[in-house]
């Protein structure tokens, strides 16, 4: 673990303790630098009544420390989501290129938050989103449908091989497309028959970010 992804963990494990108690609920997203916040969390298993994870690699990690993981079913409210990003833009939306995870359980877990936290270091700021191909989630028997339908936007989907995501689904990397305006590429991205969800996060942007 980089000093810099600690620094950042520490960070927003130092601001939110006191906004929350032993009843709360946290979001914990996925990636290295949200691997640093859990392993922080290790020193104070008893801050939070549990958690809701964004993935199955987190969840072991949370399980492993002690902390209870709640399925979203079972809660009302998250009160913060803490997670990391591979491109920041000036207005605080994001873009992940989601290694492990399910894009859709990432977003289902902001749904209900109050408020959304993203913990990186400072290399991760740009002033556009778009270094590398946005990951867009499909079902397998559309992805052929959903890759004509992406070419037809301009850009070039590419399958991403011996890969599945938590919930079963594959991947398409999109190059090509300009992310000039993220709120509207991806709701056109997700109106797609088949697409299950992508990685930019336009509509659903962070409230504070911690740079390390």
């Amino acid at each position: 673990m980089s000093d810099a992804k600690i620094r950042a963990a520490q960070k927003a494990l130092d601001y939110i303790k006191p906004k929350i108690n032993s009843k709360s609920i946290l979001g914990i997203g996925t990636g290295s630098t949200v691997n640093c916040f859990i392993e922080l969390l290790k020193s104070c298993p008893a801050l939070v009544k549990g958690v809701v994870s964004s993935s199955d690699a987190s969840t072991r990690l949370l399980r492993d420390i002690g902390i209870d993981v709640f399925n979203l079913n079972d809660i009302d409210e998250v009160e913060f989501y803490i997670d990391g990003a591979d491109e920041i833009a000036d207005d605080l939306s994001l873009h992940k290129r989601w290694r492990w995870c399910t894009y859709a359980r990432e977003n289902y877990c902001k749904q209900p938050l109050r408020t959304f936290y993203v913990l990186q270091i400072k290399s991760k700021i740009v002033s556009k989103l778009g270094c590398f191909p946005i990951p867009v989630e499909v079902l397998s028997q559309a992805r052929s449908f959903v890759a004509r339908k992406l070419t037809t936007m301009g850009g070039t989907p590419k399958l991403r091989h011996d890969f599945i995501t938590d919930q079963g689904n594959e991947i398409l990397d999109l190059s090509g497309i300009t992310i000039d305006d993220p709120i509207s590429l991806e709701t056109k991205i997700n109106s797609i028959p088949g697409v299950i969800d992508n990685g930019i996060f336009g509509l659903r942007k962070a409230d504070k970010i911690f740079i390390g």
